[in-house]
């Protein structure tokens, strides 16, 4: 019997089984991280990195790698006293229900994304108009530049704004991506969407608890 070619060369087994993902590291000191690790904004290279506790930490510090780096913190607040409605959603002309915003700081202005099939989109709308509907909320005022998201979305004649970490939001666009089906994005991707925002729900604290990061 004719050996087959991996017989032949052990070699090249390794090629025909699939190989282990290969674990997340910390990016500024390469040690392995555990599932749910920190973020930190390289804000010159305007991304998210990952990293271990100890250098999440060291990060948060004042002057820490000339600024370069900022720890994301990993508070959720909501304002009971700010509401949304009809009128001021219609204002934002989102033409999905959920955006998030933040201000970047090399800007200098609001940025407000949305999910899409094709990813992160940026709404095209005037930063001021989103600074008058969303102004009031004391939210808007605690938002820490780049490494923080005011996190909105309307369902059901319902509206939701919520302060968040940023890298939850872009969680939030990869899954929709990953997911989307369709025009709306079909009944996989809406269901994960329910189940990330009960997630938020659990975790926001009223704003009046706030705590500077």
């Amino acid at each position: 019997m004719t050996a087959s070619p991996a017989t032949r060369m052990p070699g090249l087994r390794r090629f025909l089984t699939e190989r282990p993902p290969q674990p997340e590291r910390c990016e500024l000191c390469a040690v392995t991280v555990e599932a749910d690790h920190r973020h930190l904004v390289d804000t010159e290279k305007r991304a998210l990195v990952c990293a271990c506790t100890p250098c999440a930490l060291l990060m948060e510090q004042p002057g820490a790698a000339a600024g370069r780096f900022r720890t994301v913190p990993a508070r959720y607040l909501t304002d009971p006293g700010h509401r949304l409605d009809e009128s001021a959603w219609d204002a934002l002309q989102i033409p999905v229900g959920v955006a998030f915003l933040f201000r970047n700081a090399a800007l200098d202005r609001l940025v407000a994304l949305y999910p899409s099939p094709a990813g992160a989109t940026e709404s095209e709308l005037e930063p001021a108009t989103w600074t008058d509907v969303l102004g009031g909320s004391r939210l808007a005022e605690l938002l820490e530049p780049d490494v923080e998201a005011l996190l909105l979305r309307r369902t059901d004649g319902r509206f939701e704004c919520h302060l968040v970490p940023i890298d939850i939001c872009y969680e939030l666009v990869g899954r929709m991506r990953l997911l989307w089906q369709g025009f709306d994005g079909g009944a996989e991707a809406r269901a994960a969407l329910d189940a990330f925002f009960a997630d938020v729900a659990r975790r926001v604290r009223p704003v009046d608890e706030a705590v500077r990061p």
